[in-house]
């Protein structure tokens, strides 16, 4: 069962260079940051009311938020949705016919575990299934 959507991923270039309008314009919390080794990125978590905006900064040219900047610019990257089972929500969305980039789930940030589904099997989005300990 999907609960809610969790947070809304955002790829940047720098966090330093972006923070400042979440934080100082849009006067939004700062929650955290953190680095996610798996996933090559830096992430900067930012209260915004139930759902949290995570603005992605590559730390490597390897990694798959610098190809998403660098093909498309600075930008919405994905959307996560908070879910129960997620092994469980895996094998339910390929029953549908829905490809996985992840068939297993795989650490994210905060502890999360994660699983996205191909933009091509998601009418052009990319989202990520995401299970949160409470």
């Amino acid at each position: 069962m999907i609960k809610k959507v969790d947070h809304i991923g955002i790829a940047v270039k720098s966090l330093e260079a972006a923070l400042p309008f979440y934080t100082d314009v849009l006067g939004l919390p700062l929650v955290r940051i953190e680095e996610v080794e798996s996933q090559k990125v830096r992430v900067a978590f930012i209260e915004a009311g139930q759902t949290k905006l995570e603005l992605l900064e590559p730390v490597s040219n390897e990694s798959a938020v610098a190809k998403f900047i660098e093909k498309r610019g600075e930008g919405i990257h994905h959307v996560a949705l908070g879910v129960e089972s997620i092994e469980a929500r895996i094998s339910e969305m390929q029953e549908r016919g829905i490809r996985m980039i992840d068939e297993t789930p795989r650490p994210g940030a905060g502890g999360a575990q994660i699983a996205f589904m191909h933009p091509k099997s998601a009418l052009g989005v990319l989202f990520e299934l995401c299970e949160k300990k409470e």
